[in-house]
C-alpha cells in the first residue's frame, strides 16, 4: 500500500467522520461486557436481554458505519486482502460459520446470532479502515477502547467483590473479562503514547492496578511476561524509566500482598475445584478425548456451552485452553487457521524496522499466546479478530513507510526485490 494514501486521507472530511466512528466502535468493543450484568443485576431482566441489547447496538453501529462511509473508499477490500493476516481472518470466519451446519450447539439460532456478532466486529473495522486514514482510524479505535476500559475498571471497583475477593460478578462480569480488557487497553495506551497521541500516564496506572486487583491469575501472568518483554526490548524506554517501572510494580505488589495471601487461602480451600489448575486439567482431558472423536472438522461453532456435561457444579463455557478450544470446535482445520492467523501476524510484525511499534505488536500477540495456555473464548480468538485486522493494517502501513525510506536512502538504480538487500534497521518487503 502507498503511504501517501494515508496522508491524503487525513485531509478528507470523510476521514474525520471515520475516526469519530472508530472511537465509538472502540468504546463499544470494550464497554459492551457490562450490558448483561447491568440488565440482570440492576434491571432484574434475563441474561438474554443484555446480550440482545449489545447485539442490537452493534448492528446499529455497523449500519451507521456502512451508511456513512460506504460511498467512497481510500482502499479496496481486494487490496486489504493482499495481507495474509486478513485472509486468515476471513478464512477463520468462513470455517466457523460453515461449522454451524454440523454444530452440536444447544441452540442453533442463538449460535448463529453469536457468529454474526463476531463477524460484525470484523466488518465494522474493515469498513472503517477502507474509508479513513489508517493512522486516524487505528488511533481512534484504540483511544475508544482505552476509555471504555477505564469505565469498565471504574465499574469493577464500585461493584461488590466476589466471594473469593476478585473483582466483578462471577456469572456475568467476571474478573477474567475485566483483566483481559484492561491488559489489551494497556498495550493500546502504550502504542498511543509512542505515537504522541496523548498522555495516558494516569490511565496506564489505573488500568494496571485494576488488572492486578482483578486477581485473574492467567491474565496477570500473561501480561507480566509480555509487558516484561516489551520493557526489555523497547529501546525508546530509557534505563531510568525501566528502573522506575520495576520499583512501581514491586511497590504495588507489596501493597496488595495481604490480599494475595487471603485469595490464595480461599483458592486452595474454598474455591470451585473445576476452576483450580487440577480442575482445568480435568476439563482439558475431557475436551481432548471428545475432540479426537471428530478430529478433522470438530464439533462446530459454540458446541460446548450447555452441551458438554458439568464438572461437579461448574459448567464450562470453553476448554480453558485456546488450542484445545479450536481443536474441539473446528478440528485440525481450526488448528491450521489458528496458527495461520497468529503466525501471519507475527511474521508481518517481525518484518517491521526495529522500534517501539514492532515491540508492542509482538507483545500483544505474545500476551494472547501465553494467556491461551489456560484461557479461551467461546466464539472469538483471545486476540479478537477485529484487533488482528487493525494491527495487520497498521503494521503494513508502518512497513510501507519503511520501504519508502529504504528506497530514498538507496542509490539510484539499486534493486532490492531481486537481491534481498536492506538498509540497516529497516525491514523490506511484505
Amino acid at each position: 500500500m502507498n503511504p501517501s494514501t494515508d496522508i491524503v486521507a487525513n485531509e478528507n472530511p470523510q476521514a474525520n467522520t471515520a475516526s469519530a466512528l472508530a472511537f465509538a466502535a472502540g468504546l463499544f468493543f470494550s464497554f459492551r461486557i457490562v450490558f448483561t450484568v447491568f440488565s440482570v443485576r440492576v434491571l432484574g431482566a434475563e441474561p438474554q436481554t443484555g446480550a440482545a441489547t449489545a447485539l442490537a447496538l452493534k448492528l446499529c453501529l455497523l449500519g451507521l458505519v456502512c451508511f456513512t462511509l460506504l460511498g467512497s473508499a481510500n482502499r479496496t477490500l481486494g487490496s486489504m486482502l493482499q495481507l495474509s493476516s486478513i485472509r486468515w481472518v476471513f478464512a477463520f470466519l468462513a470455517l466457523s460459520g460453515c461449522s454451524l451446519m454440523w454444530s452440536t450447539t444447544a441452540s442453533l439460532w442463538a449460535s448463529t446470532v453469536y457468529w454474526f456478532g463476531t463477524a460484525s466486529d470484523v466488518a465494522i473495522v474493515i469498513v472503517l479502515l477502507r474509508t479513513g486514514s489508517l493512522s486516524g482510524v487505528g488511533n481512534s479505535l484504540m483511544k475508544g477502547f482505552v476509555w471504555g476500559a477505564c469505565c469498565i475498571a471504574l465499574i469493577a471497583w464500585i461493584m461488590p467483590t466476589q466471594y473469593d475477593l476478585r473483582l466483578g460478578d462471577e456469572d456475568f462480569f467476571n474478573s477474567n473479562q475485566i483483566a483481559n480488557i484492561c491488559a489489551l487497553a494497556l498495550f493500546f495506551a502504550q502504542f498511543l503514547m509512542r505515537r504522541k497521541e496523548g498522555k495516558f500516564g494516569f490511565v496506564t496506572f489505573f488500568l494496571a492496578v485494576t488488572l492486578l486487583r482483578s486477581l485473574s491469575k492467567t491474565t496477570i501472568v500473561a501480561f507480566v511476561v509480555s509487558a516484561g518483554y516489551l520493557i526489555i526490548q523497547d529501546r525508546s524506554i530509557g534505563k531510568k524509566t525501566k528502573i522506575l517501572l520495576t520499583i512501581a510494580f514491586t511497590f504495588v505488589v507489596l501493597v496488595f500482598w495481604g490480599l494475595f495471601e487471603a485469595y490464595y487461602d480461599l483458592y486452595t480451600t474454598s474455591g470451585n475445584q473445576a476452576e483450580t489448575l487440577t480442575g482445568r486439567t480435568a476439563i482439558w482431558a475431557y475436551v481432548l478425548n471428545a475432540a479426537l472423536e471428530k478430529p478433522w472438522i470438530g464439533h462446530g461453532f459454540d458446541s460446548m456451552w450447555k452441551v458438554i456435561p458439568l464438572f461437579g457444579t461448574f459448567e464450562a463455557r470453553h476448554a480453558e485452553n485456546e488450542l484445545l478450544q479450536v481443536f474441539y470446535c473446528y478440528g485440525v482445520a481450526g488448528v491450521i487457521m489458528l496458527f495461520g492467523v497468529y503466525g501471519s501476524l507475527y511474521r508481518q510484525s517481525r518484518r517491521l524496522s526495529e522500534g517501539p511499534f514492532k515491540v508492542i505488536f509482538v507483545s500483544i500477540l505474545f500476551f494472547a499466546v501465553v494467556r491461551g495456555l489456560a484461557e479461551a473464548e467461546p466464539f472469538d480468538l483471545l486476540l479478537p479478530l477485529w484487533t488482528v485486522v487493525m494491527i495487520a493494517m497498521l503494521a503494513d502501513s508502518a512497513g510501507g513507510i519503511d520501504r519508502a525510506m529504504a528506497h530514498v536512502l538507496l542509490p539510484v538504480g539499486s534493486d532490492l526485490s531481486n537481491r534481498g538487500q536492506s538498509v540497516p534497521g529497516i525491514a523490506i518487503g511484505r
